[in-house]
């Protein structure tokens, strides 16, 4: 099941990519001014993946990837999130679970501005 595990793993990174490499891409599209940027498609499956992640975080609900990743690795969740796990694992500082939860609900506002900032087309 390990490989199933580092599958998930590595969706996780992906998705993880795609937020944050995502509203780079915007703003350097933006100021470079690329019409994929302002992809309808696009720009919504951003808002709505930061989203649902913000709204996971404030709830106190795990990450369901996360979830399915220990299981597969040991059979049950761990207690930490994706990106927790991985900033204390690099950072050796383990944060509370609210300083997560903070950072997400901001960057979700940062990419809600950026939605105003540089509106997508139809």
């Amino acid at each position: 099941m390990d490989w199933l595990a580092n599958t998930v793993l590595v969706m996780h990174a992906l998705v993880v990519l795609f937020i944050v490499g995502g509203l780079l891409a915007i703003w350097v599209g933006a100021w470079l001014e690329r019409a994929w940027v302002r992809n309808r498609v696009f720009r919504l499956t951003h808002l709505v993946a930061i989203g649902i992640i913000a709204l996971l975080a404030v709830l106190d609900i795990p990450c369901p990837l996360t979830v399915l990743e220990d299981w597969l690795r040991t059979g049950h969740a761990g207690p930490q999130g994706f990106v927790q796990r991985w900033v204390s694992n690099l950072l050796y500082y383990d944060l509370p679970g609210w300083v997560f939860a903070t950072a997400y609900a901001a960057f979700l506002l940062v990419v809600a501005v950026t939605w105003f900032r540089v509106p997508p087309r139809s």
